[in-house]
């Protein structure tokens, strides 16, 4: 049925009194901008060119600490305040300019990089002077000094807000110090965007990070409101440089990484299948030289691990590509962060091929799939599934079975502490359990009511710890039980930051972790229906966990993944054999959360037959 049409004198005031043009009107409304098109005063459009270059603090640093590497600088200095909205200021001992080259890279479009057209498609430097500079400027009090060595006096500008530009005498050490305050003082609009001090400044913690990985013969400095976060000197390869930001728990599970193929060459480190994790921390990209992120390379060393690799798990790597800059293109991003390649089906061949060759060569072959929570002490590992208390006491046989002497003082803590578990949605429900043994010592066979079931110990128990912290959470029930003995964790710097500034909110959920040096933490509590627990590598998945909490509003869809990594950590380990008494324990809490499918990283929990397909299946039906 057509819609009525509306008489030719209808005025949208009879809805909104304050408007008083006919709806059919061409004529402007008075609250509009006018349709002449104009040029934009030079001040106007290199602020908003800024934006695409300057999207927060960290873009800044790397825009400077890329003129000074390719200023051939050996010591790099950054130095920030208020995570980079007071101060950012960037020292090198690279070559200078002289006055006539900085009053020119402070003005558009000024490059010593680029001479010809046919240099954009064949781009061997990080960034651009003449680029990066004046967009900085235009929003920011900014200053450059600057002096070439063979020079006895330098040369020193400033500007507030690229308006105006001052010129004078410099006399200081040979290269170029750029200081950047109060950024986006004139774009206040931007400014209310930026995320906490902690939070900008983690952003700006990686840029150096991934910096110094790509530079190791660079020395690196950071400074923070005037406290060192971390001084890295040159060192000759790029393991160095790894060990030094990430420590040994990295470089102790690295595989090397060393492939040429065609004129292009992929070196670098990754992880074998059985030190994958849960989080993607460092997974690192270089296109000469150059921090990318690039899907074509990612989903090659995925591809790589193939079917060693379990749903859910993640490896961590760094792999440096060098090939002939003329068949990368880095302009399909502003701020550069993106490349495009050429011929991206070659590029994914021989990373893929690169990854493979070092995991063959390294680990036994054939190589046996691990599940993703394969114990490296062996089968024969101490560290025991604690199943939370019911209604009655657990029997004698069944303490024995569970505890072992070794945890016995830290099991006693946990029960003294234990909180009342919640009901269940299911607990009305009648279950006959039949625990009929083991797999592989990884999945449990057993007889739920008239269903056959076949389940993966640690993934059912995940999710059985998932759900009981997250109602208990809802309930606000949620209790700790301290550490016996309080254990250390060491972050990389910009985790570090991530992590003081969500202290409070871990708290709120059973963790109390303090800070522990400068960046180590020492974890005082957890959760009490958690009980044994690997602490360093929970810390370090909830500091990748951490790095979403922006990217949504809601509480629960933030807890949750912290929640997941938590049970993750706790749950039984595929490999860790199970009596009688636990298998029965275990497909009891999984049948009374609702028989779940999942766990909450997306692994399937288990495989059922139902006494109908029994049947079918021998010819009883």
């Amino acid at each position: 049925m057509p819609k009525p049409r509306l008489p030719a004198d209808f005025y949208l005031s009879d809805a909104l009194p304050s408007l008083k043009q006919p709806i059919h009107s061409h004529e402007p409304m008075s609250n509009q901008p006018s349709t002449t098109i104009k040029i934009l005063p030079e001040s106007l459009s290199t602020r908003i060119a800024a934006g695409e270059v300057v999207e927060r603090p960290a873009a800044v640093v790397k825009e400077l600490i890329d003129n000074s590497l390719d200023a051939a600088g050996q010591m790099v200095t950054v130095e920030v305040e208020e995570g980079g909205r007071g101060l950012i200021r960037v020292t090198d001992d690279g070559e200078g300019m002289t006055r006539e080259n900085a009053q020119l890279a402070c003005h558009r479009f000024a490059t010593s990089k680029l001479q010809s057209e046919q240099d954009l498609h064949n781009i061997r430097t990080l960034g651009f002077r003449g680029e990066a500079l004046p967009s900085i400027a235009s929003i920011s009090r900014f200053s450059l000094r600057t002096m070439r060595r063979e020079e006895l006096v330098g040369t020193a500008t400033s500007s507030d807000g690229g308006d105006s530009w001052s010129l004078s005498d410099y006399s200081g050490a040979p290269g170029t110090q750029v200081e950047v305050k109060d950024l986006f003082f004139n774009t206040p609009a931007r400014k209310k965007f930026l995320k906490s001090i902690a939070t900008e400044f983690s952003k700006i913690c990686q840029v150096v990070q991934q910096e110094a990985m790509a530079w190791p013969a660079v020395h690196f400095r950071l400074v923070h409101n005037g406290h060192s976060v971390f001084d890295l000197p040159s060192v000759s390869i790029p393991r160095d440089r790894i060990l030094q930001i990430y420590g040994d728990r990295f470089v102790n599970k690295m595989l090397r990484v060393d492939h040429k193929q065609s004129g292009l060459r992929v070196e670098g480190y990754t992880v074998s299948p059985y030190h994958t994790g849960t989080g993607r921390t460092p997974q690192e990209i270089f296109v000469n030289r150059r921090p990318v992120k690039n899907t074509t390379i990612a989903h090659a060393t995925y591809q790589a691990y193939g079917s060693f690799l379990p749903k859910g798990r993640h490896p961590i790597f760094a792999l440096f590509l060098d090939l002939d800059p003329a068949v990368v293109d880095v302009n399909v991003h502003p701020a550069k962060r993106e490349v495009r390649f050429s011929q991206p089906d070659f590029i994914h061949s021989a990373v893929k091929e690169a990854v493979k060759l070092s995991l063959h060569k390294t680990l036994p072959s054939p190589i046996i799939a691990p599940s993703a929570e394969r114990p490296e002490q062996g089968r024969g590992q101490t560290d025991q599934w604690t199943p939370e208390p019911k209604t009655a006491p657990l029997s004698s046989e069944t303490q024995n079975l569970l505890y072992s002497p070794e945890n016995h003082a830290e099991t006693a803590a946990s029960q003294i502490s234990r909180e009342t578990p919640p009901a269940y949605s299911l607990i009305n429900q009648e279950l006959e359990v039949h625990p009929l043994g083991q797999v592989n010592r990884t999945f449990l066979v057993g007889q739920v009511n008239e269903e056959l079931q076949i389940v993966d110990q640690h993934t059912a128990h995940e999710r059985v710890l998932f759900e009981r912290l997250l109602r208990a959470w809802k309930a606000n029930t949620l209790q700790t039980q301290p550490l016996l003995i309080p254990e250390p964790v060491d972050l990389s710097p910009h985790q570090c930051q991530l992590l003081v500034e969500h202290l409070n909110d871990l708290a709120q959920l059973g963790l109390e972790i303090e800070q522990f040096g400068q960046n180590a933490f020492v974890v005082r509590s957890v959760p009490a229906m958690l009980g044994t627990i690997g602490v360093s590598q929970l810390i370090q998945e909830l500091a990748e966990d951490l790095t979403e909490w922006h990217s949504t509003d809601s509480l629960e869809a933030k807890v949750r993944p912290l929640f997941a990594s938590m049970a993750c950590q706790t749950a039984v380990q595929a490999g860790r054999p199970m009596a009688g008494p636990e298998i029965q324990e275990l497909l009891t809490d999984w049948a009374r959360e609702g028989y779940p499918m999942t766990c909450p990283h997306g692994r399937r929990i288990a495989f059922r037959l139902t006494l109908d397909e029994l049947n079918k299946m021998f010819g009883r039906a």
